[in-house]
C-alpha cells in the first residue's frame, strides 16, 4: 500500500516505514555469534533504546558455532545470507535505517561490508567491530559518523583483574577527572566518588546500594596512586618463588629420550652392574678395583687371559657383549634425545619449571589482550592453544611468552605449563565444553589454584561455581555489549564496570526540553540500585562533581550517572519527551512487526529464554 503523502511529509529524517505505519527508528545488525545476541538483547525493552526501535538481524544460513546468535529473539526481524552485499542489506531495508552494526570477527570483511552498506545509505551510522587498531583508523577516515570498538579490548582488563585477585581494573577520564574502581581499603577516604558494591557475601553482590558508606568496591579519582590491579601485580611479582634448579634439570632427562630406549638403558646399567659385582667376587678385589675393571672392560675390553678362573673368563666374555650393546645404544639416546628436543622445542612442550605465573588457554582475540596486559603489569604469563599459529602466538614470541601447542584438556599439557605451581589459570578460548575440563583438570593438579573461566551461559557458570567452587566466569559478549548499542544508539559509554555477574554501565545523558525530569530536582535521578547520579553539567556550564541534590534540572544540562542497564532504560525515558501518540494501527492482515520473523524463511522459530545475567 502506498504511503499517504500527508504521512510522507510527517516522517522524521532518516526513518523509513518498515511495515505499515511504523516510526520507530530502524537498526541493521550483522553477526553470528553471542555478541551479536547481547547487542540485540540491549536494545530490546527493558534495556538501552526502552523498546523503541526496530531490529533487523542478519545472520548466515546455518548457525556457526554453539552459542545464541540473535535469531531466536522475539520482536527481532530475522534476514538469513551468507554474503553481506547491497543485495542483503537492501533486502534487510537498510535504506532509510538509522544504524548498522557489523559484528562478525573478520576485520577485512567487516570494512567491505561497510563499503558496500554507504552504497545503500550513505548518511549511515556505522558501528564496527574491529581487533586491528590500523583499519580501525582506516575505517574512521572513510565513515566519519561511524564507531570502532573492540570487545576483546573491552573485556580483557575484568579478565586481567580476575585473575590477579582484584576488582575490575576499570579507569576512565571523564570531565577533568581521572577514575577507577578500587576496593575501599585501597584509597583515601577523601579520594572516594560513590559506593559501587557489597561484595562481603559472594553469593550476593549487591551493585549501588543505598548506603554507600556500606560498598568496599567505590569508583575513586586517581591522585598519584597506583590502581588495585597494578598493586597486585607488583605483589604476584615479588612473591614468585625461586626455580628449582633440581627438578629443571631431572625434568630435561626425563624428557630427553623415548621411554623404551630409556628403559633399555636402564636394564643394561643394571646387568653390568651385577656383572660388575659378580667379576669383583669372582676375582677377590676391592669394590674401587672391581668398578675400575668392569668399566675398562666393558668399554674397551680387556686382554684375554688363560689363566684367569672360569667364573671370571664367563664374566669378562659378558660385559665385552654388554659393552658392544652399549655403545650403539648410548649413540640411539644422543640422537633421539636430540630430535626430540627440537620437535619438543618447536611445539613448546619443553618448558623450565615455574612458579607464581598465570597461564592463558587460548590465544584468541580476548586471549591475546590478557597476555599483553598482564605482561605489561611484569607478570610472568605461560600460553596454551592449540594451533601453533594462533592469532596471538606472533604476539607472544614478541613478549618472549612461551606458548605450549597442545590440548590444554590434557593432564600432560597443564603440566607442560607448570600448572600446579602457578598463581592463576585464565581459560578464553571459544569452547565452553573445553574450558571446563580445562579447569577440572587444573584443580586436580592445583586445589588452591585461582580460576578464571569464559563461559557464555550465565546459569551454566552459576552452576559449575557452586558445584565445582571454580573461580569466576566473564561473558565476553556480555562485557561488551552495552557500549556497541550505546554507541549504535549514538550514545556514548564512558565506562563499562563489571562486578561480579553485574555490569554497571558510566553515561552521560543530556534532558531534552519537555522531558519529564526537566523542572525537578537532582535528588529526583538517583535509584537504589539502579542508578547513581556522579556529576551534573549545566548548559553551557563546567561539570559540577559535589552538585546540590536540592538543584533544578534544566533543559540542555549533562547527568553523568553509573547504572545499571534497567536503571539506565528508565533514566532515558525520564530525560525524553514523551513520543506522540503513535499513527493508526496496520491495516487488518498486515503482520505485526514486533514479532520474529525470517525475511528468507517464513515464522521465526519460538524463543528460547536464556538466563539474565543482571
Amino acid at each position: 500500500m502506498a504511503e499517504p503523502q500527508n504521512d510522507r511529509a510527517r516522517r522524521p529524517a532518516g526513518l523509513r516505514l518498515w511495515r505499515g505505519n511504523d516510526y520507530r527508528p530502524h537498526y541493521v545488525i550483522c553477526g553470528h555469534d553471542p555478541l551479536s545476541y547481547w547487542v540485540a538483547r540491549a536494545l530490546l525493552a527493558p534495556e538501552l533504546a526502552a523498546g523503541r526501535v526496530r531490529i533487523t538481524l542478519i545472520v548466515p544460513e546455518r548457525r556457526r558455532g554453539d552459542g545464541p546468535d540473535g535469531r531466536e529473539l522475539d520482536g527481532v526481524q530475522v534476514v538469513r545470507a551468507d554474503r553481506l552485499d547491497e543485495a542483503t542489506f537492501r533486502r534487510a531495508g537498510l535504506a532509510g535505517a538509522a544504524g548498522l552494526a557489523l559484528l562478525h570477527q573478520d576485520d577485512v570483511g567487516n570494512m567491505h561490508a561497510a563499503l558496500c552498506a554507504q552504497e545503500v545509505e550513505p548518511s549511515l551510522r556505522l558501528v564496527v567491530r574491529m581487533f586491528n587498531t590500523s583499519l580501525a583508523n582506516g575505517l574512521r577516515e572513510f565513515f566519519p559518523d561511524s564507531a570502532v570498538l573492540s570487545d576483546a579490548t573491552m573485556a580483557a582488563p575484568a579478565f586481567v583483574a580476575a585473575a590477579l585477585g582484584e576488582v575490575a581494573p576499570t579507569h576512565f577520564r571523564h570531565a577533568g577527572r581521572t577514575l577507577y574502581v578500587a576496593e575501599r581499603d585501597d584509597v583515601r577516604p577523601k579520594d572516594v566518588v560513590c559506593g559501587l558494591a557489597v561484595t562481603t557475601d559472594p553469593d550476593l553482590v549487591r551493585v549501588l546500594p543505598a548506603d554507600e558508606q556500606a560498598a568496599d568496591v567505590v569508583l575513586a579519582e586517581a591522585t598519584g596512586q597506583p590502581a588495585g590491579t597494578e598493586v597486585a601485580a607488583r605483589r604476584l611479582v615479588r612473591a614468585r618463588r625461586r626455580r628449582q634448579p633440581l627438578a629443571v634439570l631431572l625434568r630435561a632427562v626425563r624428557s630427553f629420550a623415548t621411554r623404551k630406549i630409556g628403559i633399555a638403558v636402564i636394564v643394561l646399567l643394571a646387568v653390568i652392574a651385577g656383572l660388575g659385582w659378580l667379576n669383583a667376587r669372582a676375582t677377590d678385589v676391592s669394590w674401587a678395583e672391581a668398578l675400575y675393571l668392569t668399566l675398562v672392560t666393558t668399554l674397551s675390553g680387556q686382554d684375554p687371559d688363560v689363566n684367569k678362573p672360569a667364573a671370571a673368563q664367563i664374566m669378562q666374555v659378558v660385559l665385552n657383549l654388554a659393552g658392544l650393546a652399549l655403545i650403539p645404544l648410548i649413540t640411539a639416546v644422543v640422537v633421539d634425545g636430540i630430535v626430540n628436543a627440537r620437535l619438543a622445542l618447536h611445539a613448546g612442550r619443553i618448558q623450565p619449571d615455574r612458579s607464581g605465573h598465570v597461564v592463558v588457554v587460548g590465544l584468541g582475540n580476548i586471549g591475546t589482550r590478557v597476555m599483553a596486559q598482564l605482561r605489561d603489569f611484569g607478570v610472568e604469563v605461560v600460553a596454551i592453544d592449540r594451533q601453533a599459529e594462533a592469532r596471538g602466538a606472533s604476539l607472544a614470541r614478541r613478549l618472549g611468552v612461551p606458548l605450549i601447542v597442545g590440548d590444554a584438556a590434557r593432564e600432560e599439557t597443564l603440566r607442560s605449563a607448570s600448572v600446579e605451581h602457578c598463581q592463576a589459570l585464565v581459560v578464553v578460548s571459544t569452547d565452553d565444553g573445553a574450558n571446563l575440563r580445562a579447569a577440572l583438570n587444573a584443580r586436580a593438579l592445583n586445589p588452591g589454584l585461582r580460576m578464571v573461566l569464559r563461559l557464555f551461559d550465565g546459569d551454566f557458570a552459576e552452576r559449575i561455581q557452586k558445584a565445582f567452587d571454580i573461580g569466576v566466569s566473564r561473558s565476553v559478549s556480555y562485557l561488551a555489549a552495552p557500549a556497541f548499542a550505546a554507541a549504535l544508539l549514538d550514545r556514548a559509554v564512558i565506562a563499562t564496570i563489571p562486578v561480579g555477574r553485574h555490569a554497571l554501565l558510566v553515561v552521560e545523558v543530556p534532558v531534552v526540553a519537555g522531558a519529564p525530569l526537566d523542572g525537578r530536582p537532582l535528588s529526583a535521578v538517583a535509584r537504589p540500585g539502579e542508578v547513581r547520579l556522579l556529576a551534573h553539567t549545566p548548559a553551557g556550564q563546567r561539570t559540577d562533581w559535589r552538585a546540590d541534590p536540592r538543584m533544578v534540572i534544566s533543559a540542555g544540562d549533562r547527568l553523568t550517572v553509573v547504572a545499571r542497564r534497567v536503571g539506565l532504560s528508565a533514566l532515558l525515558r525520564e530525560t525524553t519527551p514523551v513520543p506522540p501518540p503513535a499513527p493508526a494501527s496496520t491495516p487488518t492482515g498486515t503482520p505485526n512487526p514486533a514479532r520474529g520473523r525470517s525475511a528468507a524463511s517464513g515464522p521465526a522459530t519460538t524463543p528460547t529464554p536464556r538466563p539474565s545475567e543482571e
